[in-house]
């Protein structure tokens, strides 16, 4: 397999020069950007395997460009940035993020959330293939394991990777509830602190692509003070 390439964008050169000298030394390719456009015309002309992104940048910011990346393209994007409250955390997932580093980083955490994203994308599926139904039926959803899609009463749905993880474990287990701690553990495949946020981001988003109506959903349910289930039906 070739090398996975990493698109790394901030205005900060000296901060996207030692970015890539890490992920160089892991045996990555690396690709420089330094705003939002310049990262929307890299990922035109290469092929990414993931994206590490800035918020705060002159012309198009962080935010923008991951809101026009996701309207074609699946691949992980974490956010980097110094802004560290739950409010702008959230607003980064909601937007199409996968994963969020606050600045200043440490380097062993950022190229653990790296490789965590990128074995989540690159072998989509493979954690949860228990089971060993490679197509699952719920109502008007169809998961094909194989293929890695889900389809919506016939329509394709265009999921993240991160998305598509959260939906494959709900959907092998119908009914059974996953607490946000669970679902965190075993979709990004680390231990799970605090991390109530970002699943509801991510469900929240899940919600959007698959239900006529998000805010009374028929499946994706929350049961409160424990966690969140796919119905069966």
């Amino acid at each position: 397999m070739d090398k996975q390439r990493i698109l790394v964008v901030d205005d900060d050169k000296e901060i996207v020069r030692a970015i890539c000298r890490l992920l160089e030394l892991e045996g990555y390719e690396t690709i420089k950007a330094y705003d939002g456009l310049e990262a929307l015309d890299a990922l035109m002309s290469a092929d990414v395997h993931l994206l590490i992104i800035d918020v705060m940048m002159p012309r198009m910011n962080g935010l923008s460009a991951v809101m026009k990346i996701r309207e074609s393209k699946n691949i992980p994007i974490i956010i980097l940035s110094a802004k560290t409250e739950d409010s702008d955390k959230i607003l980064g997932l909601s937007m199409g993020a996968d994963d969020y580093v606050s600045k200043p980083f440490n380097t062993e955490e950022l190229m653990a959330r790296v490789k965590a994203q990128l074995r989540r994308y690159l072998t989509l599926g493979s954690a949860f293939d228990e089971p060993g139904k490679d197509v699952i039926h719920l109502g008007d959803l169809i998961l094909d394991k194989e293929s890695k899609q889900l389809s919506v009463s016939g329509e394709a749905v265009r999921l993240t990777a991160t998305e598509y993880k959260i939906v494959e474990l709900l959907m092998t287990y119908p009914g059974r509830v996953f607490s946000s701690e669970e679902i965190y553990s075993r979709v990004w495949n680390e231990e799970a602190y605090a991390v109530e946020n970002t699943v509801m981001v991510h469900i929240r988003r899940i919600r959007e692509k698959i239900e006529i109506n998000p805010k009374n959903p028929k499946y994706l349910k929350v049961v409160w003070g424990i966690g969140y289930k796919m119905e069966k039906l």
